[in-house]
């Protein structure tokens, strides 16, 4: 083999590694998502337990239905006082967060996994060829 064709192989093969690296960058994104969902209906559910102790509390609490989105229901209409209906919101939302961080930890180990596999394998494949490229000659 050449040692500008080498030079050509080894840097594509550099490259099909660093989709790994690309694949890495993703899950650095990923993983923070549940996270941080979990973070923004935190900040929800404290603003609706703030809304509930004004002297127009019902009126306010009316006016985040959409910011409380799918606990909307549970917490303005659920049994129980306002407090109680907030705090089991709370429990259902860490609950919710351990159950998405699992996922999608799952869902990034496999995607590492087979894009690593794949990224050698075709790595291995073009040094091969290049191999087999240069014995016929």
């Amino acid at each position: 083999m050449s040692p500008s064709n080498r030079a050509g192989l080894t840097g594509f093969l550099i490259a099909t590694f660093m989709v790994v690296g690309l694949t890495g960058l993703f899950a650095v994104y990923a993983i923070p998502v549940p996270l941080e969902r979990a973070m923004q209906r935190e900040a929800v559910l404290d603003a609706a337990l703030l809304a509930s102790q004004a002297p127009d509390g019902a009126s306010r609490l009316a006016a985040m239905r959409d910011s409380l989105g799918d606990m909307a229901d549970a917490v303005l209409t659920g049994p129980g006082d306002i407090t109680e209906r907030i705090a089991k919101a709370r429990s259902g939302m860490v609950a919710q967060l351990e159950l998405e961080a699992q996922t999608i930890a799952l869902r990034v180990r496999w995607m590492m996994i087979v894009v690593t596999l794949c990224a050698g394998g075709f790595g291995a494949a073009l040094l091969g060829l290049a191999s087999n490229g240069t014995r016929q000659r």
